[in-house]
């Protein structure tokens, strides 16, 4: 019996939601308004005037809704059926690992890196200790690695770093929000938001509710700028793999392989076939 071939995601429907705008003369009202009725009677309080790109550029940002914002963590398929029976991903310093993923790309300097690297300042937990995401799929390190162009950080060999043998494991910010509540309100830094390659020297961390909610409508505000393909989305300890919404393949023969992946577990993703996610940018 034949097994139906996968039908082909639409481009619309995986393409992260743009951020919506509300107009210069609807944000500038809703600002006087509330300014009026927060003034005291006693005072008039005038507002610093502003350019009109400014104003629009304000209320761009201010409507976004960041909880759409999809968030992507690239793994080789052959590490799946590990992380389905673990039930979650894990961060490179959690000490639940039992063995080492069975495809590593990252090289030993871009570890020690990262364990260096601390998110919250001195005596805070380490890079390392967060599984991490990328905001996009486009992300730079990813495309070197659709591309196979050389990168200091990575281990690219003939023998599994082909970007077809990858897998995408997709949620969103509202899903991990909601998901990681608890872990949030006892620690904020439990998910935490970078403008950078979160081993970099040079890189910001947002590590409370409010900051990482500020950089990420400040990053999706140019959603086509080289800091929203190097930003990182950080989660502390593990992410469980019920908050794995989508998982993104390049064509029918790896959805082949990893359906029956989850058939055996207690997960339901939805599994789609999309190409432009794993083909160099010439070719997407």
């Amino acid at each position: 019996m034949k097994t139906p071939r996968a039908s082909r995601a639409k481009l619309s429907s995986l393409r992260d939601p743009r951020p919506t705008a509300l107009s210069a003369t609807t944000a500038a009202k809703t600002a006087a308004k509330a300014t009026l009725r927060a003034a005291p009677k006693t005072a008039v309080v005038r507002e610093p005037r502003t350019t009109a790109a400014a104003r629009s550029s304000s209320a761009r940002i201010a409507a976004d809704n960041v909880g759409e914002q999809r968030i992507y963590h690239v793994t080789h398929v052959r590490n799946l059926a590990a992380i389905l029976e673990s039930g979650a991903l894990l961060a490179d310093a959690n000490e639940d690992w039992d063995t080492r993923p069975t495809i590593d790309i990252s090289t030993v300097d871009t570890r020690a890196a990262r364990r260096a690297a601390v998110v919250a300042g001195d005596g805070s937990a380490s890079v390392a200790s967060y599984v991490p995401f990328f905001l996009s799929p486009n992300a730079n390190i990813w495309q070197g690695v659709r591309s196979s162009t050389a990168d200091p950080r990575l281990v690219l060999d003939a023998l599994g770093s082909d970007a077809g043998d990858f897998v995408i494991l997709v949620s969103t910010v509202k899903t991990v929000l909601a998901g990681r509540a608890a872990a949030i309100e006892a620690d904020e830094a439990s998910v935490t938001i970078t403008d950078g390659d979160a081993g970099g020297v040079l890189t910001r961390f947002a590590a409370t509710v409010a900051a990482a909610d500020r950089m990420l409508r400040l990053l999706r505000a140019n959603p086509e700028s080289d800091a929203l393909q190097n930003a990182e989305l950080l989660v502390a300890g593990e992410f469980p793999f019920e908050l794995v919404t989508l998982v993104g393949v390049t064509n029918d023969k790896v959805r082949d392989i990893v359906k029956p992946l989850f058939a055996g577990s207690a997960f339901r993703p939805k599994v789609v076939v999309y190409p432009p996610w794993f083909l160099a940018a010439e070719e997407a």
